[in-house]
């Protein structure tokens, strides 16, 4: 009689994924690895490839971006997009005053709210206007270093520093060729112009102490060495309302205090509130 039972044998075959170590998946995360990394580094090539008023404009777009509106104000598609636009320095150095609170000493940046941007007049549109069409007439070539706006106290004349093109050396009160011509030029417009004058000196927040010399001392001195310019180019010294120095309490480029255009002087003639 046979023995019909029989031991049952069950193998189980274990079969290999993705083909073990050399498999797929890997390549697919390193892929993307690299994907991501070329994608970084074009995003840096790119920023370096940004000018310094596009940076500006896009910082000022995300600073007013609300997600309850459709979008930000943007900086860059308005008319005020160019830097050297009044409008958009004046925008931003009170978007900067806001934020900052308290300055050196003390102080308070609500103290310059007497130099924000007002509308306006047609008498003030046409001196304006006189001005730098005289200015871009016969010194076009720093058109781009002389501002003219109204601000509450008056019009404002500001002849700035640029890169490469400085109205005083560095550390220096003494006024480069170029700022003596720009401020003859600035003499002779003003001169029709009835009120008094105030003259301004600024610095940028970059550190500089000589001896008992600070930014305050230098910007005293560069508003004091206009000064002496003006009365020199027949402005009457009578004119003169005051002659103060800010250091760099009061930047035009407060989103980048070591931007050689926050180095300049401010001339104002006031109206007859001021």
């Amino acid at each position: 009689m046979e023995d019909r039972s029989q031991q049952i044998i069950i193998k189980k075959i274990k079969k290999k994924k993705g083909g073990g170590a050399h498999g797929g998946s890997w390549k697919v995360a390193y892929a993307d690895f690299v994907t991501a990394m070329m994608a970084f580094f074009l995003m840096l090539w790119l920023l370096s490839m940004v000018s310094e008023e596009k940076k500006a404009a896009l910082s000022e777009y995300f600073n007013k971006y609300s997600i309850f509106q459709e979008s930000g104000t943007s900086a860059i598609t308005s008319q005020n997009a160019k830097l050297s636009d009044p409008d958009f320095l004046n925008q931003s150095k009170q978007n900067s005053s806001r934020d900052r609170g308290l300055t050196l000493q003390g102080k308070k940046t609500g103290e310059a709210a007497h130099k924000t941007k007002v509308n306006l007049s047609a008498k003030d549109e046409e001196l304006v206007k006189k001005i730098r069409s005289s200015i871009d007439a016969k010194m076009a070539a720093v058109r781009d270093q002389v501002l003219v706006d109204v601000v509450e106290e008056g019009i404002r004349i500001q002849i700035i520093d640029t890169e490469g093109s400085v109205m005083f050396h560095l550390g220096s009160a003494q006024p480069t060729p170029k700022a003596k011509a720009i401020l003859k030029l600035v003499s002779s417009n003003i001169h029709e112009i009835a009120g008094r004058i105030v003259v301004e000196g600024h610095t940028d927040s970059a550190p500089f102490k000589k001896g008992q010399t600070t930014n305050w001392e230098l910007s005293t001195s560069r508003a004091s060495s206009a000064r002496m310019e003006l009365e020199a180019n027949e402005v009457d010294p009578g004119r003169i309302s005051r002659v103060v120095g800010y250091a760099d309490t009061e930047l035009l480029i407060p989103l980048d205090p070591l931007d050689p255009r926050n180095r300049r002087i401010s001339i104002i003639i006031l109206n007859a509130q001021g």
